[in-house]
């Protein structure tokens, strides 16, 4: 499994709700951030291997209702 970052812009007023939604409805979601700037949350999800990354964001993250953008960082290596 790898993790993959998704910085999520709500409606305003909604991203209770939206983290709500996400952490209810989508298995992959391990942890939800509320963030400072230009986005309001910071979604962490564990995707499987083979899981194509932009149908998981475009099928179960941009679906969410609140949802207006979202900007996605995707990892390669986890030092420590």
């Amino acid at each position: 499994m790898r993790p993959v970052f998704i910085m999520v812009k709500c409606n305003l007023g909604k991203s209770y709700e939206v983290a709500a939604c996400a952490l209810e409805e989508i298995g992959q979601v391990s942890e939800i951030y509320s963030i400072s700037g230009q986005y309001d949350l910071l979604i962490k999800a564990y995707l499987e291997n083979d899981e194509d990354t932009g149908r998981f964001i475009n099928d179960k993250i941009h679906l969410l209702p609140d949802v207006r953008d979202t900007f996605t960082l995707i990892t390669f290596k986890a030092f420590s």
